[in-house]
């Protein structure tokens, strides 16, 4: 039986850039067949490595103006708390634990600036909440 040989890596970036690319036409661009891809994506779904599929949205169109990265600092015994209520806030679209310059990154998304502000004003005054970073996203790149 011959062994298909292309990377993950490749398949997932074509994923990442369109998960409905269809399989035929992932097939033809890696040079192996259908029947091949289907497989290795279903064995990555099965592994968890793909975790999920999803969507990019233009949400300026949605008359969200501004886009968001907030580093958000707490005192160790609020950290818990603290992610409780962010993961309830709606303007929170994403929120990670990270280890750096900040405890937490929250991604944002804001009908205007003023409403960033109010935002930022309610962190400040949240239990534990030591320090509030924002970074306004002025273009995607990649």
């Amino acid at each position: 039986m011959l062994m298909v040989r292309f990377s993950n890596l490749e398949l997932l970036r074509m994923l990442r850039e369109n998960a409905r690319t269809p399989f035929l036409r992932i097939a033809k661009q890696l040079g192996v067949t259908e029947t091949a891809v289907r497989k290795r994506v279903r064995r990555l779904e099965e592994e968890g490595i793909i975790v999920r599929y999803t969507v990019e949205v233009d949400f300026k169109k949605l008359g969200y103006e501004v886009h968001a990265f907030i580093g958000i600092d707490t005192k160790p015994e609020t950290l818990i708390d603290t992610i409780k209520s962010l993961k309830g806030l709606e303007e929170v679209v994403s929120l990670y634990s990270t280890s750096g310059d900040h405890m937490l990154i929250a991604e944002c998304l804001f009908k205007s600036s003023s409403d960033l502000v109010k935002f930022i004003d309610k962190l400040n005054s949240m239990n534990g909440v030591t320090r509030v970073c924002p970074a306004i996203v002025v273009e995607k790149i990649k």
